[in-house]
Order: structure tokens, then C-alpha cells, then sequence
């Protein structure tokens, strides 16, 4: 039995073949609620045992999946076909391609000239696309084999280039809302681009700089506009729409590429992680 917190793998048959589902128990669920992790697959999270007709939920569930495996077996299939592409850009090595500002950009390691302290990462254009080249000063240069090394100095900048997109367009669109923010905070969360406070104050994920602008800006007006309304009523959208009538479309574009994002700069290990609240959710 899945105590709580653990993950627990059940097999199921049903019309489209097996279906693995990892079983998860929570003090917080008051029901069951499916999730497609694009890393670990579905999850299934039901009441603890303790709760009444909780002990074995086994039947609730085969049922609940029977009923939605097309829904499953589609969402699954998307995913494999993301996580294909993404293996396919080889990741933070010399040669590999990623994302930034939307475009995808070849990464090359070079060492960092004589004297260099401290590795460097520039933006620069080629003839066959954009580049992003990490100046490595010998230490990293010698550890780039394992990726992590290169993979935290290209986060270091890309948190620096967040961080001036952002305040740039808070600038630009707090006034025409009428708002002034107060503290402004950069997070890697997994569960959402951005949040705000009843205090003013709002928080957005780095990793915005990896999509189009536009997408960034969307995320900021979103956030600004809920320094006015806390809701999403019509009031809200329309606060929205007044600055970026085009959200609905960078909403979608952000859903399409949220585990590439997330994805980024993980190593090829960690992409197998489970990230809670990352997914697609059924209830």
C-alpha cells in the first residue's frame, strides 16, 4: 500500500494495451486526480488510507482510467514526442541547440583566453543561425564533459537577461495599469510562469527568457493586471487584453513548450525527476 508522499507503480490492462500509473497517497487530496508527468508518466493521487472509503482504491481507479484512456493514451503520445525532439538537440553540450528568446540557438564551448578569471557567455550571430558560444575558463572547460558545469554558468546569464526583459516590462506596462509593484522576485517554479501578492509584490520564473518575448510580456501583464484584480473575471481579461490582445495566443505557445522550458538545462538524468504539479491534470 502507498503510504503517503511514496509513489507506488500499478500495471493496468485496458483496450490500448498496458498502462503503467504510478499510485500516490495525499493528506491534502479529497479525491482522486490524475496527472500526465511528461517525465514520469500518469500519476494517480487519491485520500490517505485513513480516510473513509480510501483503504483500497484500486477499483475507483481502473474505472477512472478506463473512462479517460483516450484522453491518456493522446497526452502520453504528445509527450514522448516532445521529450524525443528535446533528446534529439543533444542539451548542453558543444554542438547542441536551445532555446532562447524563442529561437533555437547552436551552443559552442570555447576556452576562455589567457588571464580570464571567470567564464563568460555571449550571443552572437553565424551564417547558418545564432549562436550562444560559453567562453569556458580551463576548470570549466575541463568539467564541460559533465555538463553541469556549463549548464550553471549558461544559468547565471540567462537569470541576468531575465531579470532586465522583466524590469523592462514592468516598466512599460505597470503605469498604463495604474499599478507599482513593490518587490519583484525571480524563481525557477514548475507549476507556473508567475504569481502576485495582496502586498504588491510579484514573482516570475527565469526561464521566461528562454521564450519569445512576447510570451515574457504576457506573463508580466498577467501579473501586473492582478495587482487590481485578484480574479480571472471579465475585468481581469479585459485589463489583459488592454496591453497584449494577443495573450490567448503566447498563453498557448507557453503550454505547448512548458517541458521544453522546464526541461532546459536539466541533465539528461534529471529529466527522468519527477516535478510535482508539472503536467496535465484530470480530476
Amino acid at each position: 500500500m502507498a503510504t503517503p508522499g511514496s509513489l507506488e507503480t500499478h500495471r493496468l490492462r485496458l483496450s490500448g494495451g498496458e498502462l503503467t500509473y504510478l499510485l500516490r497517497r495525499s493528506a491534502r487530496s479529497r479525491a482522486l486526480r490524475v496527472t500526465i508527468d511528461p517525465r514520469r508518466g500518469v500519476i494517480v493521487t487519491v485520500p490517505l488510507a485513513s480516510r473513509r472509503g480510501w483503504a483500497h482504491p484500486e477499483r475507483e481507479v481502473e474505472r477512472f482510467l478506463v473512462a479517460r484512456e483516450p484522453w491518456l493514451r493522446r497526452h502520453l503520445a504528445k509527450f514522448e514526442g516532445q521529450r524525443s525532439v528535446i533528446e534529439a538537440r543533444g542539451g548542453i553540450v558543444d554542438g547542441g541547440t536551445f532555446r532562447y528568446l524563442g529561437e533555437l540557438h547552436r551552443l559552442r564551448f570555447l576556452p576562455a583566453a589567457a588571464g580570464v578569471r571567470r567564464s563568460t557567455v555571449a550571443r552572437l550571430g553565424a551564417d547558418d543561425g545564432d549562436e550562444i558560444h560559453l567562453s569556458l575558463i580551463q576548470r570549466d572547460l575541463g568539467a564541460a564533459i559533465e555538463r553541469e558545469v556549463p549548464a550553471a554558468v549558461l544559468k547565471a546569464w540567462l537569470r541576468a537577461r531575465a531579470a532586465v526583459a522583466i524590469d523592462r516590462a514592468v516598466a512599460t506596462h505597470a503605469p498604463a495599469l495604474g499599478v507599482k509593484p513593490g518587490r519583484i522576485t525571480l524563481r525557477d517554479t514548475r507549476s507556473r510562469w508567475g504569481s502576485a501578492s495582496r502586498k504588491g509584490s510579484i514573482s516570475l520564473s527565469w526561464r521566461l527568457i528562454l521564450a519569445p518575448p512576447e510570451a515574457l510580456e504576457t506573463v508580466v501583464i498577467h501579473e501586473l493586471a492582478h495587482l487590481r484584480e485578484f480574479g480571472h473575471g471579465p475585468r481581469f481579461w479585459a485589463l489583459v487584453a488592454s496591453r497584449r490582445p494577443d495573450h490567448q495566443a503566447w498563453r498557448r505557445w507557453l503550454r505547448a513548450h512548458s517541458m521544453e522550458l522546464h526541461a532546459a538545462l536539466d541533465p539528461p538524468a534529471a529529466r527522468d525527476s519527477l516535478l510535482p504539479d508539472d503536467g496535465i491534470d484530470v480530476e
